[in-house]
């Protein structure tokens, strides 16, 4: 009864334990660029076992579906691995209407995916699925009752933060508050999220602020960890200054709402009047544009644009400033890294760790008009000096990698000894 172990018994633990049986199933309506990072990873690896999704093709689906999807659906991974919910999604993506009704069809599109994955679960050979805040909670339960494990990907904060911030923020200035939609979340979703969270065996979250905003009692029972957005690979930089007659050209984009902090900003440009400084805008509109015109009257707007666009007009700025209230981790700090511009961001922009103060940027506290144009006189005052940061500036992003990012979502989620030693 005592002697060896089977060898080939021995050879399969030491797979397992080591992550090459682990198969990972994916759900996300959408398929953004971090979801994007994770699959290509996954499949790579091959431990890719589905993706689940809305409107999307892989390589090899055949010519109707891929031009049916576009370019925008389309994902680097074989079309056998994705499995599709294609109804809500048209549906939404046809529908009409203003901001409150659009909101209801993008909930209810996540929620049949969601519904879809659930079903689809017990027919799916995977150990782990991987899905994202809004959009798991019946799967979560779901792959409680099948013994899958559940990784939870928050990419903004804390649905509770969230609102207390913004409520702030209505408060602080009232005019803004059309802007803050994220302050009407109905109760059911809320709670819906809420309990994605306590089903979650793992959670993974882009910026320490993010962590920090998760309910305490939350953090002390799941295993969290922080993995970094990765940075866009940039073409080497031409560094000549793009300014004219000495005028520093800073640029905002995003969202033009508070939670960005445009109000913010908007108050320190009227510090800095009469300073060598000049504000852009690139983003979509909340209000008309007259509401921003009455709250400053000087600036350039640029409307939303593709990437190659976006990047052509950071180029011909001087630095970039996003002084937000709540977000996860913008991925234009790195963006504009890219582009060789310094930064001026709070930490609730997500991106702390981009900051090497005097150097890629400034960091600043939030609500505080005043330090955004203290940092923007800082730069000012470099002159010329400040094309010898530029280099730094793209040095800096390069040191974030999208495989990094993915990879320790693969790594946490197979570090999970207790289930390895239920199971072995």
């Amino acid at each position: 009864m005592g002697g060896r172990p089977n060898p080939s018994v021995v050879e399969e633990k030491k797979k397992y334990m080591t992550g090459i049986l682990e198969r990972f199933v994916v759900s996300h309506p959408t398929g953004n660029t971090f979801v994007r990072a994770l699959l290509h990873q996954l499949n790579d690896q091959k431990q890719l076992e589905k993706f689940l999704t809305t409107i999307g093709a892989g390589k090899g689906a055949n010519y109707f579906i891929s031009a049916f999807v576009g370019k925008k659906r389309q994902y680097a991974i074989p079309d056998k691995l994705i499995s599709r919910q294609w109804v809500t999604e048209v549906a939404r993506l046809l529908s009409k209407g203003n901001q409150a009704k659009k909101s209801r069809k993008a909930d209810h599109s996540y929620q049949a995916l969601d519904y879809k994955v659930s079903n689809e679960l017990s027919t799916i050979n995977s150990q782990i699925l991987h899905a994202y805040e809004d959009g798991c909670f019946y799967s979560f339960v779901q792959a409680k009752e099948l013994g899958i494990q559940c990784s939870y990907e928050l990419p903004i904060a804390h649905w509770g933060t969230v609102r207390r911030l913004l409520a702030e923020e209505a408060e602080r200035y009232p005019e803004w508050e059309p802007t803050l939609e994220s302050t009407r979340e109905p109760e059911e979703k809320l709670f819906r999220k809420e309990e994605e969270l306590r089903l979650a065996d793992r959670i993974t979250c882009p910026s320490q602020f993010v962590l920090d905003s998760i309910p305490l009692k939350i953090r002390q029972k799941t295993a969290c960890q922080i993995s970094q957005f990765g940075s866009p690979r940039y073409e080497p930089l031409n560094f000549e200054r793009s300014t004219q007659n000495n005028t520093l050209k800073v640029l905002f984009v995003g969202s033009m709402s508070q939670r960005k902090g445009l109000a913010d900003l908007f108050e320190a440009m009227k510090l800095l009047s009469g300073e060598p400084v000049s504000l852009s805008i690139l983003g979509q509109p909340s209000m008309p544009m007259e509401f921003y015109r009455k709250q400053l009257a000087e600036f350039a707007y640029f409307p939303p644009c593709p990437n190659l666009k976006v990047r052509e007009i950071m180029k011909e700025h001087d630095a970039l400033v996003l002084p937000s209230i709540v977000e996860g981790r913008a991925l234009v700090q790195q963006e504009a890294l890219s582009c060789g511009l310094p930064i001026i961001v709070t930490p609730n922009a997500g991106g702390e760790d981009l900051v090497d103060e005097g150097i890629t940027g400034h960091l600043i506290p939030i609500r505080s008009p005043e330090k955004i144009a203290t940092a923007i006189r800082t730069l000012i005052a470099k002159g010329r000096k400040i094309d010898e940061i530029r280099q730094l500036c793209q040095t800096k992003a390069k040191q974030y990698s999208w495989a990094s990012y993915a990879q320790r979502i693969i790594d946490f989620n197979l570090s999970n000894s207790e289930r390895i030693l239920e199971i072995t």
